[in-house]
Protein backbone atom coordinates (compact mmCIF):
# COMPACT_ATOMS: atom_id res chain seq x y z
CA UNK A 1 0.00 0.00 0.00
CA UNK A 2 1.60 3.44 -0.89
CA UNK A 3 0.43 6.95 0.61
CA UNK A 4 0.75 9.94 -1.21
CA UNK A 5 1.36 13.17 0.46
CA UNK A 6 1.58 16.47 -2.00
CA UNK A 7 0.64 19.93 -1.37
CA UNK A 8 -2.70 21.55 -2.70
CA UNK A 9 -1.56 25.37 -3.33
CA UNK A 10 1.82 26.70 -4.40
CA UNK A 11 4.39 24.50 -1.89
CA UNK A 12 5.25 25.01 1.55
CA UNK A 13 1.76 23.56 3.21
CA UNK A 14 4.28 21.15 5.50
CA UNK A 15 4.30 18.55 3.44
CA UNK A 16 7.52 17.84 5.23
CA UNK A 17 6.16 17.27 8.77
CA UNK A 18 3.16 15.04 7.85
CA UNK A 19 5.52 12.74 5.92
CA UNK A 20 8.67 13.21 8.96
CA UNK A 21 5.39 12.44 11.23
CA UNK A 22 3.95 9.37 8.95
CA UNK A 23 7.44 8.04 8.48
CA UNK A 24 7.27 6.01 11.65
CA UNK A 25 4.36 4.19 10.64
CA UNK A 26 6.13 3.46 7.36
CA UNK A 27 8.64 1.18 6.10
CA UNK A 28 9.67 3.16 2.98
CA UNK A 29 9.53 7.22 1.93
CA UNK A 30 10.22 7.90 -1.56
CA UNK A 31 11.04 11.66 -3.19
CA UNK A 32 9.23 11.49 -6.71
CA UNK A 33 10.27 14.58 -8.16
CA UNK A 34 11.72 17.80 -7.80
CA UNK A 35 15.27 19.04 -6.93
CA UNK A 36 16.95 20.98 -4.50
CA UNK A 37 14.97 23.70 -5.72
CA UNK A 38 12.64 23.29 -2.44
CA UNK A 39 12.92 22.70 0.89
CA UNK A 40 10.92 20.70 3.77
CA UNK A 41 11.41 22.15 7.25
CA UNK A 42 11.33 19.19 9.87
CA UNK A 43 11.16 19.86 13.50
CA UNK A 44 11.46 17.00 15.60
CA UNK A 45 12.98 15.68 18.78
CA UNK A 46 16.44 15.59 16.84
CA UNK A 47 16.17 18.50 16.11
CA UNK A 48 15.34 21.48 13.50
CA UNK A 49 16.25 20.62 10.06
CA UNK A 50 15.83 21.71 6.36
CA UNK A 51 15.61 18.91 3.93
CA UNK A 52 15.81 20.02 0.36
CA UNK A 53 16.16 16.24 -1.66
CA UNK A 54 16.87 14.32 1.19
CA UNK A 55 13.05 12.35 1.85
CA UNK A 56 11.96 13.64 4.87
CA UNK A 57 11.92 9.64 6.50
CA UNK A 58 15.78 10.02 7.55
CA UNK A 59 15.00 10.57 10.67
CA UNK A 60 13.14 7.05 11.88
CA UNK A 61 16.13 4.59 11.57
CA UNK A 62 14.09 1.96 10.17
CA UNK A 63 12.84 3.21 6.83
CA UNK A 64 14.53 3.07 3.79
CA UNK A 65 14.49 6.64 2.03
CA UNK A 66 14.47 6.41 -1.80
CA UNK A 67 15.02 9.26 -4.02
CA UNK A 68 13.47 8.01 -7.26
CA UNK A 69 13.76 8.31 -11.22
CA UNK A 70 11.62 11.30 -11.43
CA UNK A 71 14.12 13.67 -9.07
CA UNK A 72 16.66 15.98 -10.25
CA UNK A 73 19.55 14.64 -8.22
CA UNK A 74 22.31 17.14 -7.80
CA UNK A 75 24.84 15.08 -5.79
CA UNK A 76 26.88 17.52 -4.20
CA UNK A 77 23.69 18.74 -2.58
CA UNK A 78 23.08 15.14 -1.47
CA UNK A 79 26.19 14.51 -0.32
CA UNK A 80 26.10 17.86 2.15
CA UNK A 81 22.57 17.04 3.73
CA UNK A 82 23.41 13.31 4.09
CA UNK A 83 27.19 14.68 5.87
CA UNK A 84 25.31 17.08 7.85
CA UNK A 85 22.55 14.61 9.17
CA UNK A 86 25.32 12.22 10.10
CA UNK A 87 27.00 15.37 11.88
CA UNK A 88 23.88 15.78 13.83
CA UNK A 89 24.16 11.73 14.62
CA UNK A 90 21.61 10.63 12.32
CA UNK A 91 22.30 8.04 10.23
CA UNK A 92 19.48 7.47 7.28
CA UNK A 93 18.95 4.36 5.35
CA UNK A 94 19.50 5.86 1.60
CA UNK A 95 19.01 4.28 -1.98
CA UNK A 96 19.42 6.38 -5.37
CA UNK A 97 17.68 4.62 -8.63
CA UNK A 98 19.78 4.31 -11.26
CA UNK A 99 17.52 5.66 -13.23
CA UNK A 100 17.30 9.06 -11.40
CA UNK A 101 19.13 11.62 -13.80
CA UNK A 102 22.25 13.65 -12.13
CA UNK A 103 22.21 17.60 -12.15
CA UNK A 104 25.44 19.46 -13.10
CA UNK A 105 27.34 22.46 -12.76
CA UNK A 106 25.61 23.77 -16.32
CA UNK A 107 22.29 23.52 -15.63
CA UNK A 108 22.28 25.88 -12.64
CA UNK A 109 24.72 28.58 -14.07
CA UNK A 110 22.26 28.48 -17.19
CA UNK A 111 19.42 29.04 -14.87
CA UNK A 112 21.22 31.94 -13.09
CA UNK A 113 21.85 33.45 -16.75
CA UNK A 114 18.19 33.16 -18.18
CA UNK A 115 17.17 34.97 -14.85
CA UNK A 116 19.66 37.97 -14.97
CA UNK A 117 18.66 37.92 -19.32
CA UNK A 118 14.72 38.01 -18.21
CA UNK A 119 15.21 40.85 -15.83
CA UNK A 120 11.65 42.03 -14.45
CA UNK A 121 9.82 39.37 -16.43
CA UNK A 122 12.13 36.49 -14.52
CA UNK A 123 10.31 33.69 -13.06
CA UNK A 124 12.22 33.86 -9.51
CA UNK A 125 13.49 30.65 -9.84
CA UNK A 126 15.42 29.56 -7.32
CA UNK A 127 18.35 29.70 -9.55
CA UNK A 128 19.05 25.22 -9.02
CA UNK A 129 19.26 24.55 -12.29
CA UNK A 130 16.15 22.19 -12.35
CA UNK A 131 14.53 24.01 -15.55
CA UNK A 132 17.34 23.29 -17.84
CA UNK A 133 18.05 19.67 -15.90
CA UNK A 134 14.61 18.59 -17.12
CA UNK A 135 14.84 20.33 -20.62
CA UNK A 136 18.22 17.70 -21.02
CA UNK A 137 16.02 15.30 -19.92
CA UNK A 138 13.72 15.24 -21.92
CA UNK A 139 15.57 16.00 -25.09
CA UNK A 140 16.83 12.74 -24.02
CA UNK A 141 20.92 14.57 -23.66
CA UNK A 142 21.09 14.27 -19.93
CA UNK A 143 22.59 11.12 -17.53
CA UNK A 144 21.09 8.76 -15.26
CA UNK A 145 23.58 7.71 -12.26
CA UNK A 146 23.97 3.92 -13.88
CA UNK A 147 25.56 6.03 -16.43
CA UNK A 148 28.02 7.37 -14.49
CA UNK A 149 29.58 3.88 -13.84
CA UNK A 150 30.49 3.57 -17.70
CA UNK A 151 31.72 6.55 -18.37
CA UNK A 152 33.90 4.91 -20.67
CA UNK A 153 30.97 4.18 -23.26
CA UNK A 154 29.87 7.65 -22.82
CA UNK A 155 32.31 9.59 -25.28
CA UNK A 156 29.83 10.91 -27.73
CA UNK A 157 27.13 11.15 -25.45
CA UNK A 158 29.35 13.67 -23.55
CA UNK A 159 30.27 15.22 -26.91
CA UNK A 160 26.63 15.77 -27.96
CA UNK A 161 25.84 17.70 -24.67
CA UNK A 162 28.79 20.27 -25.08
CA UNK A 163 27.55 20.73 -28.95
CA UNK A 164 23.84 21.22 -27.41
CA UNK A 165 25.09 23.80 -24.78
CA UNK A 166 27.81 25.38 -26.43
CA UNK A 167 25.97 27.75 -28.89
CA UNK A 168 23.58 28.97 -26.12
CA UNK A 169 26.27 29.43 -23.81
CA UNK A 170 28.81 31.51 -26.07
CA UNK A 171 25.89 32.52 -28.62
CA UNK A 172 23.49 33.87 -26.16
CA UNK A 173 25.33 34.71 -22.47
CA UNK A 174 28.83 35.39 -24.20
CA UNK A 175 30.27 32.48 -21.68
CA UNK A 176 32.93 29.69 -22.26
CA UNK A 177 32.02 26.63 -23.88
CA UNK A 178 32.07 23.40 -22.10
CA UNK A 179 34.91 21.51 -22.75
CA UNK A 180 34.32 17.33 -23.16
CA UNK A 181 36.62 16.84 -20.74
CA UNK A 182 35.56 18.74 -18.20
CA UNK A 183 32.45 18.05 -17.80
CA UNK A 184 34.08 13.84 -17.95
CA UNK A 185 35.55 14.75 -15.08
CA UNK A 186 32.24 16.19 -13.63
CA UNK A 187 30.29 13.12 -14.07
CA UNK A 188 33.75 10.94 -12.72
CA UNK A 189 33.66 12.93 -9.52
CA UNK A 190 29.23 12.64 -9.13
CA UNK A 191 29.98 8.89 -9.60
CA UNK A 192 32.17 8.19 -6.78
CA UNK A 193 29.64 10.46 -4.78
CA UNK A 194 26.72 8.63 -5.52
CA UNK A 195 28.11 4.97 -5.68
CA UNK A 196 27.58 3.86 -2.37
CA UNK A 197 23.55 4.38 -2.64
CA UNK A 198 22.88 3.62 -6.13
CA UNK A 199 20.44 0.62 -6.80
CA UNK A 200 17.54 -0.71 -8.67
CA UNK A 201 15.05 0.82 -6.57
CA UNK A 202 12.25 -0.29 -8.74
CA UNK A 203 12.69 -3.58 -7.67
CA UNK A 204 13.19 -2.63 -4.12
CA UNK A 205 9.63 -1.01 -4.29
CA UNK A 206 8.08 -4.11 -6.27
CA UNK A 207 9.17 -6.01 -3.83
CA UNK A 208 8.48 -3.91 -1.18
CA UNK A 209 4.44 -4.12 -2.37
CA UNK A 210 4.52 -7.64 -2.85
CA UNK A 211 5.46 -7.84 0.67
CA UNK A 212 2.76 -5.54 1.79
CA UNK A 213 5.15 -3.13 3.36
CA UNK A 214 3.89 1.05 3.41
CA UNK A 215 4.90 3.65 1.41
CA UNK A 216 5.22 6.94 1.50
CA UNK A 217 5.51 8.99 -1.89
CA UNK A 218 6.62 12.42 -0.55
CA UNK A 219 6.04 15.10 -3.21
CA UNK A 220 7.24 18.94 -3.65
CA UNK A 221 5.75 22.46 -4.20
CA UNK A 222 2.00 22.28 -5.08
CA UNK A 223 -0.91 21.64 -7.55
CA UNK A 224 -0.59 25.35 -8.42
CA UNK A 225 3.23 24.48 -9.54
CA UNK A 226 2.25 21.78 -11.77
CA UNK A 227 3.75 22.45 -15.47
CA UNK A 228 -0.28 21.16 -17.15
CA UNK A 229 -2.57 22.51 -14.21
CA UNK A 230 -0.67 24.94 -12.67
CA UNK A 231 -0.19 28.50 -13.17
CA UNK A 232 1.61 28.79 -16.35
CA UNK A 233 4.20 29.62 -16.92
CA UNK A 234 4.89 30.31 -13.61
CA UNK A 235 5.50 26.95 -12.43
CA UNK A 236 8.01 24.03 -11.68
CA UNK A 237 9.47 21.92 -14.21
CA UNK A 238 8.39 18.46 -13.07
CA UNK A 239 4.52 17.22 -12.09
CA UNK A 240 4.02 17.57 -8.23
CA UNK A 241 0.23 15.56 -8.48
CA UNK A 242 -0.09 12.17 -6.91
CA UNK A 243 -0.94 11.32 -10.28
CA UNK A 244 2.89 11.69 -11.46
CA UNK A 245 4.00 9.22 -8.11
CA UNK A 246 3.67 6.29 -9.79
CA UNK A 247 5.92 7.46 -12.54
CA UNK A 248 8.57 9.48 -10.70
CA UNK A 249 8.45 6.73 -7.58
CA UNK A 250 8.32 3.96 -10.11
CA UNK A 251 5.09 1.88 -8.88
CA UNK A 252 2.11 0.73 -10.32
CA UNK A 253 -0.42 3.66 -10.36
CA UNK A 254 -3.24 1.02 -8.17
CA UNK A 255 -0.64 1.13 -5.72
CA UNK A 256 -1.24 4.39 -4.28
CA UNK A 257 -4.56 3.94 -1.91
CA UNK A 258 -4.55 7.48 0.15
CA UNK A 259 -3.32 10.94 -1.55
CA UNK A 260 -3.40 12.77 1.63
CA UNK A 261 -3.23 16.36 -0.20
CA UNK A 262 -1.46 19.26 2.73
CA UNK A 263 -3.91 22.22 3.08
CA UNK A 264 -2.36 25.63 5.11
CA UNK A 265 -5.08 27.18 6.91
CA UNK A 266 -3.90 30.68 5.03
CA UNK A 267 -1.56 30.88 1.99
CA UNK A 268 1.69 31.70 0.91
CA UNK A 269 3.91 31.73 -2.40
CA UNK A 270 7.44 31.89 -3.34
CA UNK A 271 7.77 33.48 -6.70
CA UNK A 272 5.91 35.04 -9.89
CA UNK A 273 3.03 34.60 -10.76
CA UNK A 274 -1.14 35.37 -10.05
CA UNK A 275 -2.08 34.87 -6.42
CA UNK A 276 -5.92 36.54 -5.86
CA UNK A 277 -5.63 36.23 -2.05
CA UNK A 278 -2.42 38.04 -1.68
CA UNK A 279 -2.06 40.73 0.80
CA UNK A 280 0.43 43.54 1.60
CA UNK A 281 1.98 46.08 3.51
CA UNK A 282 1.58 45.82 7.46
CA UNK A 283 -0.91 42.87 7.03
CA UNK A 284 0.74 40.64 5.52
CA UNK A 285 4.28 41.21 7.26
CA UNK A 286 2.21 40.32 10.83
CA UNK A 287 0.70 37.15 9.09
CA UNK A 288 4.46 36.19 8.05
CA UNK A 289 6.12 37.04 11.18
CA UNK A 290 3.45 34.38 12.49
CA UNK A 291 3.46 31.71 9.89
CA UNK A 292 5.85 28.47 11.05
CA UNK A 293 8.08 28.33 13.42
CA UNK A 294 10.64 31.15 12.30
CA UNK A 295 7.88 32.94 10.15
CA UNK A 296 7.34 32.84 6.11
CA UNK A 297 10.76 32.57 4.86
CA UNK A 298 11.83 29.64 2.27
CA UNK A 299 13.71 26.80 3.30
CA UNK A 300 15.94 26.74 0.73
CA UNK A 301 16.26 30.34 -0.50
CA UNK A 302 15.53 32.93 2.64
CA UNK A 303 13.07 34.35 0.35
CA UNK A 304 9.63 36.15 2.55
CA UNK A 305 7.07 34.04 1.08
CA UNK A 306 4.42 36.29 -0.13
CA UNK A 307 0.75 35.83 2.04
CA UNK A 308 -2.72 35.97 1.80
CA UNK A 309 -5.56 34.27 3.08
CA UNK A 310 -7.01 31.19 2.73
CA UNK A 311 -7.81 30.53 -1.11
CA UNK A 312 -11.10 28.52 -1.74
CA UNK A 313 -11.02 28.39 -5.21
CA UNK A 314 -7.51 27.76 -5.74
CA UNK A 315 -7.52 24.88 -2.77
CA UNK A 316 -10.25 23.23 -3.97
CA UNK A 317 -8.84 22.84 -7.50
CA UNK A 318 -5.78 21.81 -5.93
CA UNK A 319 -7.57 18.93 -3.76
CA UNK A 320 -9.31 17.54 -7.06
CA UNK A 321 -6.17 17.91 -9.34
CA UNK A 322 -4.46 15.77 -6.57
CA UNK A 323 -7.17 13.21 -6.28
CA UNK A 324 -7.31 13.93 -2.51
CA UNK A 325 -9.04 11.45 -0.21
CA UNK A 326 -8.27 12.98 2.81
CA UNK A 327 -6.85 16.79 4.36
CA UNK A 328 -3.96 17.36 6.27
CA UNK A 329 -4.75 21.29 7.52
CA UNK A 330 -1.45 23.05 8.76
CA UNK A 331 -0.73 26.32 10.77
CA UNK A 332 -4.48 27.15 12.08
CA UNK A 333 -2.68 28.23 15.09
CA UNK A 334 -0.61 30.94 12.75
CA UNK A 335 -3.99 32.83 12.83
CA UNK A 336 -5.09 33.11 16.56
CA UNK A 337 -4.49 36.64 16.69
CA UNK A 338 -6.97 37.84 14.49
CA UNK A 339 -10.58 38.83 15.52
CA UNK A 340 -11.68 37.81 12.37
CA UNK A 341 -10.42 35.58 9.87
CA UNK A 342 -10.38 36.48 6.22
CA UNK A 343 -11.35 33.70 3.85
CA UNK A 344 -11.33 34.17 0.04
CA UNK A 345 -14.30 32.40 -1.29
CA UNK A 346 -14.54 33.72 -4.40
CA UNK A 347 -13.30 35.75 -7.79
CA UNK A 348 -14.91 38.38 -9.70
CA UNK A 349 -13.80 38.39 -12.68
CA UNK A 350 -14.78 40.97 -15.66
CA UNK A 351 -17.77 41.72 -12.77
CA UNK A 352 -18.96 38.19 -12.61
CA UNK A 353 -18.34 36.06 -9.24
CA UNK A 354 -16.32 32.72 -10.23
CA UNK A 355 -16.39 29.97 -7.68
CA UNK A 356 -13.89 27.58 -9.72
CA UNK A 357 -9.88 28.20 -10.73
CA UNK A 358 -9.47 29.49 -14.06
CA UNK A 359 -6.27 28.97 -16.05
CA UNK A 360 -4.00 31.55 -16.31
CA UNK A 361 -4.60 34.93 -18.41
CA UNK A 362 -8.18 35.63 -15.86
CA UNK A 363 -6.01 34.81 -12.99
CA UNK A 364 -3.78 38.34 -13.74
CA UNK A 365 -6.90 40.52 -13.02
CA UNK A 366 -9.48 38.66 -10.43
CA UNK A 367 -10.33 40.09 -6.97
CA UNK A 368 -10.56 38.96 -4.13
CA UNK A 369 -14.28 37.87 -2.90
CA UNK A 370 -13.73 37.61 1.05
CA UNK A 371 -15.90 36.58 3.67
CA UNK A 372 -15.13 36.69 7.67
CA UNK A 373 -15.19 33.70 10.02
CA UNK A 374 -15.07 34.19 14.04
CA UNK A 375 -11.38 34.27 15.06
CA UNK A 376 -10.55 32.48 18.40
CA UNK A 377 -8.79 35.07 19.80
CA UNK A 378 -5.87 32.66 21.89
CA UNK A 379 -3.19 30.63 21.71
CA UNK A 380 -3.62 27.18 20.31
CA UNK A 381 -0.14 26.22 19.46
CA UNK A 382 0.97 22.99 20.58
CA UNK A 383 -2.65 21.61 21.52
CA UNK A 384 -3.51 18.04 20.99
CA UNK A 385 -7.13 17.44 22.16
CA UNK A 386 -9.77 18.49 19.05
CA UNK A 387 -12.69 18.74 21.81
CA UNK A 388 -10.18 21.27 24.40
CA UNK A 389 -9.90 23.37 21.08
CA UNK A 390 -12.24 26.42 21.53
CA UNK A 391 -15.43 26.41 19.31
CA UNK A 392 -14.26 28.88 16.61
CA UNK A 393 -11.27 27.65 15.59
CA UNK A 394 -12.98 23.92 15.61
CA UNK A 395 -15.60 25.57 13.24
CA UNK A 396 -12.70 27.31 10.97
CA UNK A 397 -11.54 23.39 10.35
CA UNK A 398 -14.86 22.45 9.71
CA UNK A 399 -15.76 24.92 7.46
CA UNK A 400 -12.42 24.39 5.28
CA UNK A 401 -13.31 20.38 5.28
CA UNK A 402 -16.85 21.51 4.44
CA UNK A 403 -16.07 23.33 1.31
CA UNK A 404 -13.66 21.47 0.06
CA UNK A 405 -15.85 18.28 -0.05
CA UNK A 406 -12.68 16.06 1.25
CA UNK A 407 -12.69 14.88 5.14
CA UNK A 408 -9.72 16.92 7.05
CA UNK A 409 -8.17 14.14 8.84
CA UNK A 410 -4.98 15.66 10.42
CA UNK A 411 -4.99 19.07 12.06
CA UNK A 412 -1.56 20.98 13.18
CA UNK A 413 -1.52 23.57 15.58
CA UNK A 414 2.44 24.03 15.73
CA UNK A 415 5.70 22.98 13.54
CA UNK A 416 7.00 20.50 16.14
CA UNK A 417 6.39 16.86 14.55
CA UNK A 418 3.44 15.81 17.54
CA UNK A 419 1.72 19.22 17.22
CA UNK A 420 -1.03 17.32 15.44
CA UNK A 421 -4.80 16.37 15.67
CA UNK A 422 -6.40 13.54 14.01
CA UNK A 423 -9.65 13.28 13.66
CA UNK A 424 -11.68 10.67 11.41
CA UNK A 425 -10.41 7.92 9.91
CA UNK A 426 -6.71 8.94 11.28
CA UNK A 427 -7.91 9.10 15.00
CA UNK A 428 -5.65 6.26 15.75
CA UNK A 429 -2.83 6.34 13.47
Amino acid sequence: MATAIVGANWGDEGKGKMTDLLARESDIVVRFQGGANAGHTIINDKGRFALHLLPSGCFNPAVTNVIGPGVALNVRAFAKEVADLKAAGIEPRLAVSYRAQVLLDVHKELDALEEIRLGKASFGSTRSGIAPFYADKYSKIGFQVCELFHLDKMEDRIKLFCDRKNPLLTGVYGKPALDPAAVKAELAELAEIVRPYATDTNKLLHDAIREGKRILLEGQLGTLKDPDHGIYPMVTSSSPLAGYASIGAGIPPYAITDVITVVKAYSSAVGAGPFVSEIFGDEAEELRRRGGDRGEYGATTGRPRRVGWFDLPATRYGCEMQGATEVALTLVDALGYLDEVPVCVAYEIEGKRVDTFPPTPWLWDAKPVVEKLPGWKCDIRGARDWDALPAAARDYVLWIEKNLGVPVTFFSTGPGRDDVIRRGKRARG
